[in-house]
């Protein structure tokens, strides 16, 4: 296939592609994401082939190797396709008896089905388990049914077309009009609108008439990887929304940030771009409109101050990663000195649905002030972990109950943590709260990039904040006084209480400095970094009053605040407690109740971890 010059050529290319294929055709696919890898994904599809080729079907059956698909627990997953049957938890061995029965037999394999959590039904087809059924997937579903190292298939869902279309009967100040009649707003965590910074972005001066676009991928936050998935699955997603917001604020020069821990997406990635050029989708004359436009590719070093806009365009101008005083906007002065528009990869893939299904079809999802879907990572103590796609105004209780199946073991929820490290916990008491910019922001949170861990009841929400404020505390860049001082000091505050020297005047103190550094950091670091703080104290300041004045923590966490003991009316003599102890600090005769030795126990929790018949207290 030669360069394409034009447009027209494009749509024939596509053409050509739609009539080779049939949508009737079994085709068994397996997801290859970094999730997916880790649990042996790798040597699933190893065994697709292997199997296919050994019954003489590697030409009648074809296999696709995707990205994630966002149902993590379920891991290694095999979807067969036209029926969509969905396996999970496939291992190599469980290849042969998938073909024979779901490819030759058109029969189902039960003990590979999944089980709905909530009404223990075996579902066969993707599309009904609830974890993908109760989602809005306009972003995420596309991975099922891209193999990312071809072009083809991304050309095949329509990929392009909304390219095709700027270039052909759009005017640069149209599309910025359309981003900003849609009601995007940047998924990176601030949620500035879209279509208003593009606009900044073109009108400000440049002498040389050079700007930037550029896509954040440097995902820093604990247990978020949204973007990772969609650079690893779809990458040509994003490269086609930033050939178009290029094109609409008059770039011609374009990076993506990416995260130097995402080896797998930096692959996908060069692999698109390389394609990309090869048909004239990038570089000079692109489809012969006479614009020029390319991208590159640059890797953080792993520091999680990067994810700001200035300390990002810092390091990829070779300089240390840390944030500048913004008297003067990125927009108007960002790399290089130049006028630099920096949107993240959520926000980017979005453009592309935007133009083809118009900016009135996107604004009536989601809410007054938020527009569209967000992806969050669903973590924790949940039974359902993954990566979800929802409409903006969903409420919590719906992605933690309904897609999420619950909290582990029966266990009862607790909190929330949304956001990120700078994002607050919510209780229980909000399960309702609609998810949105706004609504976080006002109960003491925020959306951040999307990240949604969720806590059971055996969780200590102080230890909560003093963990993220450690994060926090480790990643500040230290430029600016308040963030790095302040930050030391509320965690050494922290670690206080959680080790039974805290003080009456300790939550006063917390909450003065949590207001100092939300009002006079240098950054978003600095000014967001109180919010574990501040929500745990406003939400749980119970459990705060309990470590201080009582000496105790109330969920049975913070060691040196805590005494285990046997109940000796359920203890049973099994000896399993005393041979897991480490210290010996366990005694007692062989069918009789045992006894803990406080001098030696070091709280390490193994005797409560390991006894059958809860005997093991906590106080």
């Amino acid at each position: 296939m030669r360069k394409l010059s034009s447009v027209v050529e494009l749509e024939q290319w596509r053409d050509r592609i739609l009539s080779q294929r049939d949508p009737n055709r079994t085709c068994v696919v397996t997801s290859v994401g970094t999730c997916g890898l880790a649990r042996g994904s790798a040597d699933v599809a190893k065994a697709i082939f292997r199997t296919l080729k050994t019954l003489g079907l590697k030409d009648s059956v074809d296999v696709k190797t995707t990205g994630c698909h966002g149902f993590c627990e379920i891991e290694p997953v095999v979807v067969v396709y036209p029926e969509r049957i969905l396996y999970q938890r496939v291992t190599p061995a469980d290849i042969p008896e998938i073909i024979s029965e779901s490819v030759i037999m058109n029969k189902v394999v039960e003990r590979l089905l999944y089980t709905d959590t909530s009404t223990g039904k075996k579902i066969i087809h993707e599309q009904d388990v609830p974890f993908y059924s109760k989602q809005n997937r306009l972003l995420l579903d596309n991975n099922r049914l891209i193999d990312p190292h071809k072009i083809e298939d991304y050309l095949a869902i329509g990929g392009y077309s909304a390219l095709s279309r700027v270039l052909l009967k759009r005017q640069p100040g149209e599309i910025i009009e359309q981003i900003k009649r849609s009601g995007l707003r940047g998924r990176g965590g601030a949620g500035f609108p879209t279509g208003r910074k593009w606009r900044e972005c073109r009108n400000a001066p440049s002498s040389d008439g050079i700007r930037y676009v550029i896509c954040n991928a440097d995902e820093g936050d604990p247990g978020a990887y949204m973007d990772r998935s969609l650079l690893e699955g779809n990458p040509h997603s994003v490269i086609e929304g930033m050939i178009i917001g290029a094109y609409g604020i008059g770039s011609h020069y374009g990076y993506v940030y990416v995260r130097h821990e995402y080896p797998l997406a930096v692959e996908n990635l060069s692999i698109a771009l390389e394609q990309s050029r090869k048909y004239g989708l990038l570089g000079e004359n692109i489809l012969g409109s006479g614009f020029d436009f390319d991208i590159k590719i640059s890797r953080g070093g792993g520091a999680f101050v990067c994810g700001e806009s200035t300390a990002l365009m810092a390091s990829l101008e070779g300089k240390i990663g840390e944030p500048r005083p913004k008297h003067i906007h990125t927009v108007v002065s960002g790399l290089n000195g130049k006028p630099t528009n920096l949107n993240n990869v959520e926000t980017w893939a979005n453009v592309p649905l935007i133009i083809n299904c118009g900016p009135d079809w996107y604004s009536q999802i989601g809410t007054e002030g938020s527009k569209g879907t967000k992806i969050f990572s669903l973590v924790g103590k949940i039974n359902n972990t993954g990566l979800v796609e929802v409409p903006m105004g969903i409420k919590l209780r719906e992605i933690i109950y309904d897609i999420g199946g619950g909290i582990r073991g029966g266990k009862k929820f607790k909190a929330v943590q949304t956001g990120g490290p700078s994002g607050g916990c919510l209780p229980e008491s909000l399960i309702d709260l609609p998810v949105d910019f706004d609504r976080l922001t006002e109960a003491g949170s925020m959306m951040g990039s999307g990240g949604m861990i969720v806590v059971d009841e055996d969780t200590c929400m102080v230890d909560v904040a003093k963990y993220f404020t450690k994060f926090l505390t480790e990643e500040s860049c230290g430029k600016c006084v308040p963030c790095r001082e302040g930050l030391d000091r509320m965690l050494d505050i922290l670690t206080d209480i959680t080790e039974g020297r805290g003080e009456e005047t300790d939550i006063e103190l917390l909450e003065e400095l949590g207001s100092v550094l939300k009002g006079t950091s240098l950054c978003a670091l600095g000014d967001t970094a109180p919010n574990p703080v501040l929500s745990t104290i406003r939400y749980f300041g119970d459990e705060y009053e309990a470590h201080i004045r009582e000496r105790r923590c109330p969920a049975g966490v913070c060691k040196a605040l805590i005494i285990f003991a046997i109940d000796e009316n359920r203890c049973t003599g099994c000896r399993i407690c005393a041979r897991e102890c480490p210290q010996g600090a366990i005694w007692g005769e062989k069918k009789r109740p045992h006894q803990i030795e406080q001098e030696k126990c070091i709280q390490c929790g193994l005797c409560r971890d390991n006894c059958k018949f809860e005997a093991v207290t906590v106080s």
